[in-house]
């Protein structure tokens, strides 16, 4: 990887990414939430990731942060990523929301919003008045997004994680193997929870505009975890079979593996189809299984699959895997290189269709310096939805925002000295 693929230094933030065969038609239309304001009193990546979406699909996305800042500015190790990843395209106000002066400031905000979106533990919000209930009555027209661990029910008074999900709903059982559950790669369902918060709160609104009131949404974690193996209890109700965890499982397809192949290298392979099996064996030369009545269909070739894997591996072991690769691709199979995170960073796709945006790093070591971050993975009339603004420093936007509430800069300076804002 090129050391200097995931930061440079610091330049201003990255024009929104746009496809190549877009890059000379008419001016970007505005986006779909332009004209939505979105106030969130969120942390870690559930909540954040609700606000970057509508933020990134145009609207104005105000993030309420205490006078310390959102915890994920400071995480290190594997959160170190998240505040920057899940805060582009948003504003900061930092608030204390027990100085009285501070609540009324947040309680103000909130009356402005279109859509309010919380992840705190069931009865925060609540306790300072900033729940549906009383924020509604202010606002009939307001969409209010609760992300939770749980959905109501005996589970509720849980604190969940998106780990403890993923051991109690099935998914760490089956991305690890038999007495080994492991956790899948990524927040998956922190980041889904996200993201069906934001498809709930993009429902509201267009139900909004049929019938002038808001409503109340609820995305949970365990839920969005247990929509993921949906299709593994599927399985289970169709076969009568339990779904074996996936480095053990029965695959659907005969080639459908990691081959290890010359100095160690390694590449996926697959073949999913009858005639990618035929296309397979005559572009490898391999006339002798494309013969053999055995191996005729897919599910002949499941079933020998004990035996044909190992002739295969054996078969590919003597090739590169770069030499794999254009073979398949030239022949339209399915196959993919094995790689690490950071080597996306020099992907060509990524680059060449506008799939990575510079941010400027709000926090810590390299705060001020420039780094490429990963765009939703979408584009609307050949334009990808790209960074408008930066991640914000803590506390960026508080004067303007005390502004537009009608607060003098005076009485802004007031509540700071006071600390009741920052």
């Amino acid at each position: 990887m090129n050391p200097n693929a995931a930061f440079a230094s610091a330049a201003p933030a990255a024009a929104p990414a746009i496809l190549p065969e877009a890059a000379s038609s008419e001016p970007a239309r505005p986006l779909p939430l332009q004209g939505l304001r979105v106030v969130e009193f969120t942390h870690m990546v559930m909540g954040p990731t609700c606000g970057m979406v509508l933020a990134d699909l145009g609207a104005e996305v105000i993030k309420v942060e205490p006078l310390e800042g959102d915890r994920t500015r400071h995480l290190l190790g594997a959160g170190a990523g998240f505040f920057p990843m899940f805060n582009r395209n948003k504003k900061s106000i930092a608030i204390d929301l027990r100085h009285p002066e501070g609540l009324e400031v947040a309680r103000q905000l909130a009356a402005t919003a279109d859509v309010v979106a919380q992840n705190f533990k069931p009865g925060v919000m609540a306790k300072y008045g900033l729940d549906y209930a009383p924020l509604s009555a202010l606002n009939p027209r307001l969409i209010y997004v609760n992300h939770t661990g749980f959905l109501p029910g005996p589970y509720e008074h849980r604190t969940a994680l998106d780990e403890v999900v993923q051991m109690m709903g099935g998914l760490a059982y089956m991305t690890g193997r038999s007495g080994d559950p492991l956790r899948a790669g990524s927040s998956v369902n922190d980041i889904m929870g996200g993201m069906f918060g934001a498809m709930g709160a993009m429902a509201a609104l267009m139900q909004r505009g049929i019938t002038g009131r808001g409503q109340e949404v609820d995305s949970a974690l365990f839920e969005n975890n247990v929509f993921l193996v949906g299709q593994h209890m599927l399985q289970y109700a169709v076969t009568g079979q339990p779904a074996a965890p996936m480095p053990e499982r029965i695959s659907s397809w005969a080639l459908y593996d990691v081959f290890s192949v010359k100095e160690g290298e390694q590449i996926f392979l697959a073949a999913v189809s009858d005639a990618q099996w035929l296309t397979f064996c005559d572009a490898l030369g391999f006339a002798d299984l494309r013969a053999d009545p055995r191996l005729a269909t897919n599910n002949d070739r499941v079933r020998a699959r004990a035996t044909l894997l190992p002739d295969l591996r054996q078969r590919l072991a003597g090739y590169r895997a770069a030499e794999l690769a254009a073979i398949f691709e030239a022949h339209g199979l399915p196959f993919a290189p094995i790689l690490r995170p950071e080597q996306l960073f020099d992907d060509p796709h990524l680059n060449a269709t506008g799939g990575l945006a510079e941010i400027t790093l709000p926090d810590g070591e390299r705060a001020g310096q420039t780094a490429r971050t990963t765009l939703l993975p979408l584009a609307l009339d050949g334009q990808r939805l790209g960074v408008r603004l930066n991640p914000p420093t803590l506390g960026q936007h508080t004067r303007d925002l005390l502004a537009e509430l009608g607060y003098s800069p005076e009485a802004a300076q007031a509540l700071m000295q006071a600390g009741a804002v920052g």
